[in-house]
């Protein structure tokens, strides 16, 4: 825990109100004396409740700083950022089918967004500490390793993972869009000096997370057996991830901002490894078991660029941190189970409902 000798931390957190984002600030609040500032769109389902149990948790403490924007608008981040000490990017279009029906928009979020956060920060003159999660999306469809069919999974090859060595491949306007910033915040380190992490994610989940069918899928496949919902696999659903609990990625958040600063910057691959892996028919058997629900599915065919096995090698962040995974699969789907059942007015029809991917920014801040 933080203590009144530690080194004063103002944290900047874009897409503070989502789900990756959301934990976070909830950590900082109750295991920091850190002052809390999101800035988020409140585009997306479900985050106006995850803000309003952030301003809960902060109370009277005046802590807690809620800026309504966008990562668009250059003149709103640069306020932002200026008197920050930590900046987390979490803010961005997150699905891939979306960035193939509009990759302009795609472009314009997670790009150009990018880039007004990093002149941002290069501008403000306080050198503060930057994180950006990108995606295993950057390695398109690459498995590292051949891939063959077992009975509930595909098996592969390499069997520790995808290493920081394997090659970069977009295979969509989401892969490119996501990679061309992760290389840029790689440069501003390289040219500017910015003391810059970037965290290539495999699948997270976890408590605060409203999965759907193009982001989030432990949390969807979960959600649609408890609401007896349908499904559509894409697919044989032999498909391996490797699942990471939120939990275990804010241990590697801290874990990361207190390295010593490189001149080129860090890249890290983040998820469970070959240990937390599971295939979509895997991840069904094990919901069935927690629930006593069986999920009604359907099958279509596969989504173009769809990796067959994608399993992280965490082997440097390990060396580096000596951070380690220790929430496994079933006991993150018994945690989203239980904040689910604390929550379930929330996913009422009449309260869940499909938004706008982006909203007009409102220049409204205020603090809890």
């Amino acid at each position: 825990m933080t203590t009144k000798k530690e080194t004063f931390r103002s944290v900047l957190i874009f897409g503070g109100a989502g789900f990756i984002g959301s934990n976070w600030a909830e950590w900082l609040l109750q295991n920091s004396e850190a002052k809390v500032h999101i800035f988020d769109n409140l585009s997306r389902p479900g985050v106006r409740h995850n803000l309003s149990s952030l301003e809960k948790l902060s109370g009277r403490s005046r802590r807690l700083q809620v800026t309504v924007g966008d990562i668009r608008d250059d003149e709103m981040v640069e306020r932002a950022v200026r008197h920050a000490t930590e900046v987390y990017h979490f803010a961005a279009q997150v699905a891939v089918t979306t960035s193939v029906v509009a990759p302009r928009l795609d472009f314009d979020v997670n790009l150009a967004g990018t880039f007004n956060i990093l002149e941002a920060a290069r501008k403000s003159g306080t050198q503060p500490f930057l994180l950006f999660t990108s995606t295993n999306k950057v390695y398109g469809s690459a498995s590292s390793g051949d891939v063959w069919p077992e009975k509930t999974r595909y098996g592969c090859s390499n069997v520790s993972g995808t290493s920081e060595s394997q090659p970069l491949d977009f295979h969509s306007p989401y892969g490119c869009s996501k990679g061309a910033a992760d290389q840029y915040v790689r440069d501003y380190a390289r040219i500017y000096g910015l003391n810059t992490t970037v965290l290539r994610m495999s699948c997270i989940a976890g408590p605060r997370q409203f999965g759907n069918e193009d982001q989030g899928w432990v949390a969807h496949f979960l959600y649609s057996a408890l609401s007896d919902k349908p499904i559509t696999i894409y697919g044989n659903g032999l498909q391996v991830r490797d699942v990471l609990d939120v939990a275990d990625l804010l241990r590697v958040f801290e874990a990361v901002r207190t390295l010593p600063r490189l001149e080129q910057g860090r890249v890290y691959n983040v998820g469970g490894g070959a240990g937390n892996s599971a295939s979509l028919i895997e991840l069904m058997a094990m919901i069935q078991k927690m629930t006593g629900r069986k999920l009604e599915t359907s099958f279509d065919a596969v989504r173009p660029g769809d990796q067959a096995v994608y399993v992280s090698n965490t082997l440097k962040l390990q060396q580096d941190t000596g951070w380690k995974p220790g929430i496994t699969v079933p006991e993150t789907l018994a945690r989203i189970h239980q904040w689910w059942r604390q929550n379930r007015e929330v996913f009422t029809p009449a309260r869940v409902t499909e938004m706008p991917a982006l909203v007009t920014p409102v220049p409204i801040a205020r603090t809890a």
